[in-house]
């Protein structure tokens, strides 16, 4: 087993023998002393890291985490056995796998500086990557608590020294910030940069995307806009329970009160659509599930008001045909020359 291979299944790249041998990797060594000794010794020699946590700490976090896998290997919740692993090495890489420490340190090390640089962050920030149909809980330096969607980076800097709270985001992620009045917590996202003093609120910010969409729980935040002069330009100061999107092409800035479930439900596994347009609804379903979906253009009239709780994309395609006179037809992996795959194809029509 590498930190290539590793580094490759995180970012949903593994060829299916890579994958089965992560799986196998994953069940038989990583948890044991192999595996252990793999992860200490990149914590060991990860210059800068020396004052982050002594070994006997170290030794306790270990344990914690697999108290934790133990746990989820005891607490199925799929009835396939292969999608039931699958599913558990990514929630087990989503808080910290012994391995995932190493690729961590990797991804320190080999980072950007000038990404960093452009938020205001210290060279020697973490990166936390959420893989693709997994949700990451983590505590930041200061005791927030952040949740991290599917596809999703966070960046945050080892310790927050300076007289702001500063972290960048790639993605969607809800914030629990720790109330402290002498230093504002400023998340990036995109073109945007929202501050906020002790408050709960959701961002999502995916690259591609049009929308920049903030949502606000309690609290208060502002809204400003980042120029290339390093300029900011204030859009608005949010009031709990409003919903603010910004596009990026227009700058046109759209607002709504209430309703907020629907934003903020995907971090207890729920996919909220309330008259949502079926191309909406698409967009969702081909980022939470790594799918390319094309919606005909007889049916993209057609909207939705639905709740689906954690349930496969097949199962949601199926109610779907169920409710509305359509049909969909998924088309199988197309494996490259380098041995990965294309993404899944699926077409939705009109049912006959």
């Amino acid at each position: 087993m590498t930190q290539e291979i590793l580094l490759k299944f995180l970012n949903d790249q593994c060829t299916e023998e890579e994958l089965n041998e992560v799986i196998q990797w994953v069940k038989k060594d990583a948890l044991y002393n192999d595996g252990r000794q793999w992860g200490l010794h990149d914590w060991n020699n990860f210059q800068g890291a020396e004052d982050l946590v002594d070994k006997e700490q170290f030794g306790s976090i270990l344990n914690k985490i697999h108290q934790k896998i133990i746990q989820s290997q005891n607490q199925p919740t799929f009835k396939n056995q292969a999608v039931r692993v699958i599913t558990w090495i990514t929630k087990a890489a989503a808080i910290f796998l012994l391995p995932v420490l190493g690729i961590l340190f990797y991804m320190l090390i080999n980072q950007k500086a000038d990404y960093t640089k452009s938020a205001g962050l210290m060279a020697d920030s973490l990166q936390i990557i959420t893989p693709v149909g997994s949700r990451t809980v983590l505590q930041l330096p200061d005791g927030s608590q952040v949740y991290l969607n599917n596809g999703s980076q966070l960046k945050y800097p080892q310790k927050f020294t300076d007289k702001v709270r500063e972290v960048v985001l790639i993605g969607e992620g809800y914030f629990e910030v720790a109330h402290d009045p002498e230093k504002p917590f400023f998340v990036h996202a995109g073109k945007l940069k929202i501050k906020a003093v002790g408050t709960k609120f959701n961002i999502m910010a995916y690259p591609g995307e049009e929308v920049i969409a903030t949502t606000l729980v309690e609290g208060k935040v502002f809204v400003e806009q980042e120029t290339a002069g390093r300029e900011v330009k204030p859009i608005c100061s949010m009031m709990p329970g409003q919903h603010v999107s910004y596009n990026i092409k227009t700058g046109n800035i759209a607002s709504t009160k209430g309703d907020i479930e629907k934003y903020i439900g995907w971090k207890e596994g729920k996919l909220i659509f309330n008259n949502e347009p079926i191309i909406q609804v698409a967009n969702q379903l081909s980022r939470m599930f790594n799918v390319d979906i094309e919606i005909a253009d007889e049916i993209k009239d057609y909207t939705y008001t639905v709740t689906f709780i954690d349930e496969p994309l097949f199962q949601i395609l199926d109610l779907m045909e169920i409710a509305t006179p359509i049909k969909y037809k998924a088309l199988p992996r197309k494996k490259l020359p380098d041995g990965t795959y294309f993404k899944q194809k699926i077409f939705i029509s009109k049912r006959n």
